[in-house]
């Protein structure tokens, strides 16, 4: 792979930082939202509104992957053992012991920007809440990794290496991604080490959203009924931390922070 086709000018670069601080605020001015009694579909509404405030599109509504039928929602709301890509609807209601995950995704100025957190309703318990925090730290561990020559091993290993070293699940076949013009564009990052995908290495300028899945349980997935949402074949929780992220000379910037 010649990574040098992945490089950002610094145009492209202060397009993306924009981009990515109105998804940070979109994510900060929804969280207070995300609680026990919430509705789904209410949320992906509001979630919609702050972006399109904001002068961005939802990168999400309207996705086709090649599945039935095109994504409707504006985010991903997931829930317990269902992984990523969960339709937002009415049915669907926050309760007290839940474990969410939302993931957003917009395009601003031809740039996409993509995050995901996960929120830990009150009343989940111990299990759900530490696996929340090492999943955040998973993430931690794979960045401090990342810097202009460092390779994906670097940054698959010290992924692996601590989420099995708790015992945790590392979701396979789904992985992080470059990004820039288009959502999903190469590099594939998985947070594991695998021979089926190649090494590659990182350089100052590239962007990419960086995004361990973590469960409780075992690795395997399955697709549910809807087409799209990704479950653990366990049953097992899981939890998801995505930020798109800079690579620079010496680490890396995580363009989804709130400034």
């Amino acid at each position: 792979m010649d990574t040098r086709t992945l490089i950002k000018t610094e145009e492209e670069i202060t397009i993306m930082r924009r981009g990515c601080q109105a998804l940070a605020s979109v994510f900060a001015s929804l969280a207070p939202r995300v609680v026990a009694g919430a509705v789904a579909s209410d949320l992906d509404a509001y979630a919609e509104e702050l972006i399109r405030s904001a002068d961005c599109t939802p990168a999400f509504k309207g996705y086709d992957s090649g599945g039935p039928t095109p994504f409707p929602g504006s985010m991903c709301f997931s829930r317990n053992h269902e992984i990523v890509h969960g339709i937002p609807t009415s049915r669907d209601v926050i309760a007290d012991e839940d474990l969410v995950k939302i993931d957003i995704g917009l395009v601003c100025d031809g740039y996409y920007a993509d995050m995901a957190r996960t929120f830990v309703m009150s009343g989940a318990s111990q299990r759900a809440r530490d696996l929340a925090k090492h999943t955040h730290k998973a993430f931690d561990k794979g960045i401090a990794r990342i810097e202009d020559g460092a390779t994906l091993y670097d940054f698959a290993d010290a992924v692996e290496t601590y989420a099995s070293s708790l015992g945790y699940g590392i979701v396979r076949g789904l992985v992080g991604h470059g990004i820039g013009k288009d959502l999903h564009i190469p590099p594939q990052i998985p947070n594991y080490v695998a021979k089926e995908f190649d090494d590659f290495t990182f350089r100052a300028g590239m962007t990419v959203a960086i995004e361990p899945m973590i469960n409780i349980g075992g690795d395997d997935i399955e697709t549910g009924p809807d087409g799209w949402t990704i479950v653990t074949a366990d049953g097992s929780l899981s939890a998801h931390h995505e930020n798109t992220v800079l690579v620079t000379k010496n680490g890396c910037e995580i363009l989804t922070n709130v400034a």
